[in-house]
């Protein structure tokens, strides 16, 4: 029996780079010839372009967002015996990447609408160990800054931001990296600005930070050969530091072109809001970059989300599950401590949410035949 063939993919890069093959080639090549393959020129010249696009002044490439974590919380001075608070609604990176700086990650519950971290409740978690927060800015929308701000002064906490999801997102004037001490960014290829394989930066406006974490990346290394610091092999190949210099002056048109996307889908899908269907709430505006756009059906919904998704797969269409278990209930994390229903937004939200398909290029067509399943689905089953 045949697979159903694609109609609309969940994500399609092919948009993105058939009009830049060229420059991509070139800049590959370019690389090649100079031979400064770990870093090199044309890293140097990313780390500079991303860190001012954030608003900030630095930018350390590293080999993953977890690692960008990790090194800049150490860069931070962060460690053994103390308590980070991190949502427990998020991929598990940012986790690992509290626990393997040596510190120890606090969970805390989100907010149901909006699925970011609840500060209300994170107020709740600090204990005389809680030294920072890491605000999660999930699916391409940011913590509120001004929120984060008036958070972190009352309890004299370190913001350190997870921008994994959320490349130039912007809310109350501020652009995603530039509000905390420092903040992580990934590059892998799916990300608003993706990378050809797995890549990652730390960006901060501390320029002490900044030059601990290049050594840190680098084997401890501030100079070859002469080793000051416990640190790892963590270094942004030049080779994709020069790719992803191709595509930033591209990733502003590409963002609007997401939050245009997630506009049309929000038109389509208003109407399904009274069987149960809705989307996760936008407080920002166009400063959403829309890395995912995530739906949530809800109890009353006469499908199940996992109805929901094997029918639209049926017609040819691709969803995601943005995250099916939360990161509490990861057997990884058992150590933790936590048990069900000490999260129960995070944990219904897990059950309920789906990813749509969203990528720039995504045209009103597939988002019209998408919202036009799901309504003959929901309307259908309601008869």
């Amino acid at each position: 029996m045949s697979a159903t063939p694609v109609i609309v993919p969940f994500v399609d890069l092919s948009w993105q780079h058939e009009p830049l093959q060229t420059d991509i080639e070139q800049a590959i090549k370019s690389v090649i010839e100079r031979g400064d393959f770990i870093l090199g020129h044309a890293l140097s010249e990313f780390e500079t372009a991303f860190a001012r696009a954030c608003g900030v002044e630095h930018g350390i490439g590293v080999a993953s967002g977890t690692d960008a974590i990790a090194l800049g919380l150490q860069a931070c001075g962060i460690g053994a015996g103390d308590e980070i608070l991190v949502p427990a609604n998020t991929f598990i990176a940012t986790i690992l990447g509290v626990i393997q700086a040596g510190a120890t990650p606090i969970l805390v519950d989100c907010d149901p609408d909006t699925a970011l971290i609840d500060l209300n409740l994170a107020a709740k978690a600090i204990t005389a160990k809680t030294k920072a927060i890491i605000p999660v800015h999930l699916y391409g929308q940011m913590v509120s800054p001004g929120q984060l701000l008036d958070f972190a002064s009352a309890y004299n906490l370190l913001i350190f931001e997870d921008a994994a999801q959320a490349h130039l997102a912007q809310r109350e004037g501020y652009t995603a990296g530039s509000v905390g001490i420092a903040a992580a960014f990934s590059f892998y290829p799916s990300k608003n600005l993706g990378a050809f394989g797995n890549g990652g930066m730390l960006v901060t406006r501390d320029e002490a930070i900044a030059k601990k974490v290049r050594t840190l990346r680098n084997y401890g290394a501030p100079s070859k050969y002469y080793h000051v610091e416990l640190g790892k092999n963590s270094r942004l190949d030049t080779i994709q530091a020069a790719i992803l210099q191709v595509k930033l002056p591209y990733l502003s048109k590409w963002n609007r072109l997401r939050y245009q996307a997630a506009q049309e889908y929000d038109r389509r899908l208003q109407p399904l809001q009274s069987f149960g269907i809705s989307a996760i709430a936008n407080q920002s505006g166009a400063g959403h970059v829309y890395h995912l756009y995530v739906i949530q059906i809800s109890e009353a919904c006469p499908l199940n989300r996992n109805e929901i998704q094997n029918q639209l797969a049926a017609s040819g269409i691709q969803t995601g599950i943005h995250y099916p278990l939360p990161c509490h209930l990861q057997p990884a994390c058992r150590h933790l401590g936590y048990q069900i229903g000490d999260f129960p937004s995070s944990e219904r939200l897990c059950d309920r949410i789906l990813s749509l398909p969203m990528y720039p290029g995504l045209s009103r067509e597939p988002i019209e035949f998408l919202s036009d399943q799901l309504s003959s689905l929901a309307r259908v089953v309601s008869i």
